[in-house]
């Protein structure tokens, strides 16, 4: 399953190849735009059904997508799942719920992402969770890319691993050889 998984990333244009300066600042042969797999609803559905499934045991009560990358997935799973599906989004540069939802105390949690790197958007939303009386049972994303050393407190569901290496650009084998980099990611580099 995983090797469809990657021809439907890479048939949509989710997974690139090339050299990308990442918003991390490092560099890297590989990038994971999942938006472009989620504008095709039946690619979606089709690679998201491989994490609804690893998630029909476990007990939980509501799927939390942080935006921008997590609210289509969240959706996804809740629909596939038959259970409520909000998002977070930051306010003032914090993780923060609006638009009336709300998380009750004791409620069961699944934070939904479509990437997981580094971890830093779901852990900032597992804080207002727990701040809000919720209870963190496990991240999932489409594809964990996290390198070897990342753990997270919580089982991750994905579609895919992808292990995707990534260099300081003083070390980038690409930036040696010339190639120019393109930056496609959405997060504003400091």
């Amino acid at each position: 399953m995983e090797n469809t998984i990657i021809q439907i990333l890479k048939e949509s244009e989710a997974l690139l190849e090339g050299h990308f300066l990442l918003s991390s600042g490092r560099h890297s042969d590989k990038y994971c735009q999942c938006a472009k797999l989620l504008q095709y609803p039946d690619k979606a559905e089709e690679v998201l059904k491989t994490v609804s499934e690893q998630l029909r045991n476990v007990d939980f009560d509501l799927v939390v997508g942080p935006a921008m990358g997590g609210v289509v997935v969240a959706y996804e799973l809740a629909r596939q799942l038959k259970k409520p599906g909000i998002f977070s989004e930051r306010e003032n540069g914090v993780m923060t719920l609006r638009r009336g939802f709300e998380i009750k105390k004791g409620e069961r949690i699944i934070i939904s992402e479509d990437v997981i790197t580094t971890g830093k958007s779901s852990l900032e939303v597992v804080k207002l969770i727990e701040e809000l009386g919720g209870e963190v049972v496990g991240l999932c994303c489409i594809v964990d890319r996290r390198d070897e050393g990342v753990e997270m407190p919580f089982p991750i569901y994905s579609a895919v691993k992808i292990h995707v290496k990534s260099y300081e650009k003083e070390e980038c084998p690409l930036c040696k050889e010339g190639i120019p980099h393109v930056k496609p990611g959405s997060r504003n580099m400091k």
